[in-house]
């Protein structure tokens, strides 16, 4: 059965080299059609790699059939690998139209370096091309800090373009949607916590510091740095896709020119949205990584519910409780920042849209384990 585009009749092509003395003369036959059976490039290269230089290479059209761009293109490739190893071409054997295309396409030498050359970079040159996207990264990401803080400004003055219906959207798709995995992952961590705490402290005799260990370790790190990841992943990826979408559909250009401020209109509501409810659902997931804990520590140690609480109780302390909400609320920024930032950034396509979801998980993520350790750093040397 022929295939589609193929005309029934087509004859496939081949080509052959017969030498006699110095002359090479390539012999084609059948019908070289684009959408034909023909040889392939790979193919073709082959058959001159025993050419030496000074030889003359001549074609013979006799057999040839019917041609289009296919013939032009073996014709092309076989005319480059000749001239590279420096044959004497004549094309008298050709075709007119064939002939006349070849002479046009190769009447002007290339000049050199004009064609570009594929190579694999170096390993230094590779870091440097990455420092470089990095640091080209960061500019773009202050840049947009700095429109942000501008848009927080218009907004304290009342000038700012926005509406407070798509503020309450945003709290809801932050906040009550995201109750579910918060507080499945924080339960998780925290039964996790409690089980290497009883396991390990028991055998000195201090089963019951699972507690602290659980309370303290929840509050201040885990429940800030887990809940802002999560949501690097739910919510910053979410505002990328959004806002990526609306670039490739020209709404984000369409806001602009009817005067609406995008940044006021579009960034401003999930930023302040994300910033407002970090700090509940960072109290959520402490919450319930500290019930997660007592139940491991309940049914492992030989202990009572109101024991585990108090002693909970007794490790937590205000600047614990402060310290935590405190790293939410920068966790929360960053990736607020990102997500808003990747999505505005976003390129005309779909594979864009694509990219800058990644980026935004990617870069949440990074910022929000290097802002917890700069965090972690500082309230060490203020001994909270």
């Amino acid at each position: 059965m022929p295939q589609a585009g193929v005309p029934a009749e087509a004859i496939p092509a081949s080509i052959n080299l017969n030498r006699s003395g110095d002359v090479l003369t390539l012999i084609l036959t059948g019908d070289w059609l684009k959408a034909g059976v023909r040889p392939q490039t790979g193919e073709l290269t082959p058959l001159l790699s025993r050419a030496e230089a000074g030889q003359q290479l001549c074609f013979d059209a006799s057999q040839l059939g019917r041609w289009d761009t296919g013939l032009v293109t073996a014709l092309v490739t076989l005319y480059r690998e000749a001239a590279s190893q420096r044959l004497e071409i004549d094309l008298t054997g050709l075709p007119d139209g064939a002939r006349s295309l070849l002479e046009l396409a190769f009447a002007v030498t290339e000049p050199e370096g004009a064609r570009r050359s594929l190579r694999q970079p170096g390993l230094f040159e590779q870091c440097g091309i990455a420092v470089l996207g990095m640091w080209a990264a960061l500019r773009e990401l202050v840049y947009f800090s700095g429109e942000l803080i501008l848009s927080l400004g218009r907004l304290m003055r009342g000038k700012a373009t926005w509406q407070q219906s798509r503020m309450w959207l945003a709290l809801q798709e932050t906040g009550v949607e995201a109750l579910p995995i918060v507080g499945l992952i924080s339960f998780l961590i925290g039964m996790i916590f409690a089980f290497v705490g009883v396991k390990q402290l028991s055998d000195f005799g201090a089963g019951i510091y699972t507690a602290d260990l659980v309370a303290v370790a929840m509050v201040r790190e885990m429940a800030p740095i887990m809940t802002g990841i999560i949501m690097a992943g739910r919510t910053g990826a979410a505002y990328a896709a959004e806002l990526g979408t609306m670039k490739v559909n020209e709404e984000i250009d369409a806001l602009t020119t009817f005067g609406i401020h995008p940044i006021d209109y579009l960034v401003l509501p999930r930023f302040l949205a994300l910033l407002l409810m970090m700090p509940f659902l960072t109290l959520y997931a402490s919450l319930l990584g500290i019930i997660g804990g007592a139940i491991v520590a309940v049914t492992m140690l030989e202990t009572t519910p109101l024991q585990y609480i108090l002693q909970s109780n007794t490790a937590l302390t205000l600047e614990n409780l402060l310290g935590g909400l405190f790293k939410s609320v920068v966790y929360g920024s960053m990736v607020a920042l990102t997500g808003t930032q990747q999505g505005m950034a976003c390129g005309s396509s779909a594979m864009a849209v694509g990219q800058a979801t990644t980026r935004a998980v990617v870069m949440g993520i990074v910022l929000i384990v290097v802002s917890a350790s700069v965090l972690t750093i500082i309230y060490i040397n203020l001994g909270i």
